[in-house]
């Protein structure tokens, strides 16, 4: 019940939708008065294939006939663990073979982190100014948003921030630095793209000083943008790509990936250099197999490109400024953050589920399902149509 929610379970914001849920399927989500709600958000980019897609559904019921948990990470071989990091390793560049299973995305960025400092032995961190890359200490960090920080400091120190895009600030990079983290396409501001070959020339200032190059591929990766990896957009390769959200088919993953010599220093000097009980779930391991043999056996990622340039033929209003982003991460940029919510909530009435972005209060975020159909869209655009021409 809606009074229990606010009482017994904690809050991330003042005012939560508080929809409360009874089922969903394709792109639809149904409440407890059997209200559905089209849903242009997808778990907030987490589910790839939709709601309960029959994939990765009949992968976890599978695996839960076998065996649940059984022993901490890397201690046991199970096979749902070693396919989805075989499966991981062929979609990476060559020579990033290497996969460590997480919990989460966060947790995943903790680790890379972790190795980095490992690897080079610095601990100088550069980042980008309105980054997110999560809200444990260490991926607070090395996210770029201080309102969102101020109140959690001391935070770990070393972290040293720099304008995403800005090719004079490269020479922050040095031969103290022991990595670059960035998102490849920025997320909570506002689905900020690499420009000038921004990314590339990040990748030659960190070889020039023999740092490391750590892309956030949370959001954009698995299929979103219309390559498996965001990065493949932009002719660069990291030394670490840090997945989550979308890898587990609306199941909690993370992973971090880079060369097998560097991985294995996390084993050695000392033991248990990052460690975990439940990454790599046998259950989760299953459902993020299932979930990006779907993606790469289908013409989901090519279907996803077509998809985002119907949004945006459909999406053409004086209300709307601009459309940011790429494949199906996309944020229409309206006037003013109040207008935003004005629009988010009425849609919502309608049976539109949109949502915001954390740092860009003007923006609508669109990341449906990439499973999402031609109709739907359509029928989702439209209602967006239909609000705009009612509040503006």
């Amino acid at each position: 019940m809606p009074s229990d929610f606010f009482t017994y379970q904690a809050q991330t914001s003042p005012h939560p939708l508080a929809i409360e849920i009874s089922h969903a399927e394709g792109s639809y989500i149904y409440d407890t008065a059997n209200k559905k709600y089209l849903d242009f958000v997808a778990g907030v980019s987490a589910n790839s294939l939709g709601h309960n897609p029959i994939e990765v559904k009949q992968a976890i019921q599978a695996q839960l006939d076998k065996y649940t948990h059984v022993m901490v990470y890397g201690e046991f071989i199970q096979q749902p663990q070693l396919d989805l990091c075989k499966a991981l390793a062929k979609v990476s560049p060559r020579n990033l073979d290497a996969v460590y299973l997480t919990n989460s995305g966060a947790e995943a960025i903790e680790g890379a982190i972790k190795l980095a400092k490992r690897a080079t032995g610095r601990y100088e961190i550069i980042a980008a100014k309105n980054s997110y890359h999560g809200n444990t200490q260490g991926a607070m960090s090395v996210s770029g948003v201080e309102h969102q920080n101020n109140a959690f400091r001391p935070l770990i120190p070393g972290t040293c921030f720099i304008e995403f895009n800005a090719l004079d600030a490269l020479d922050k990079i040095t031969s103290k630095t022991a990595a670059v983290v960035l998102e490849t396409i920025q997320g909570g501001a506002g689905f900020i793209l690499p420009k000038n070959d921004y990314l590339k020339r990040v990748r030659e200032r960190c070889d020039a000083v023999g740092a490391l190059l750590i892309l956030d591929e949370i959001q954009p990766g698995i299929g979103r943008t219309g390559k498996f990896w965001g990065f493949e957009n932009y002719d660069v390769i990291p030394d670490i790509i840090v997945a989550g959200k979308g890898l587990g088919g609306g199941m909690p993953i993370g992973a971090f990936i880079a060369r097998p010599v560097m991985m294995q220093l996390l084993s050695n000097y000392p033991k248990l250099g990052h460690i975990t009980t439940f990454g790599g779930h046998p259950v989760i391991a299953a459902a993020g197999l299932a979930t990006i043999t779907k993606i790469t056996t289908s013409n989901i990622q090519s279907e996803t490109l077509r998809k985002e340039q119907l949004i945006r033929s459909l999406l053409v209003h004086h209300a709307i400024l601009e459309i940011r982003g790429k494949g199906l991460m996309l944020a229409a940029i309206v006037a003013t953050p109040e207008f935003a919510t004005k629009v988010i909530m009425r849609c919502l009435e309608k049976g539109l589920l949109l949502f915001w972005l954390l740092f860009e209060g003007r923006a609508l975020r669109i990341t449906p399902p990439l499973t999402i159909s031609d109709e739907d869209i359509v029928l989702g655009c439209t209602i967006i149509l239909e609000v705009l021409n009612e509040l503006n």
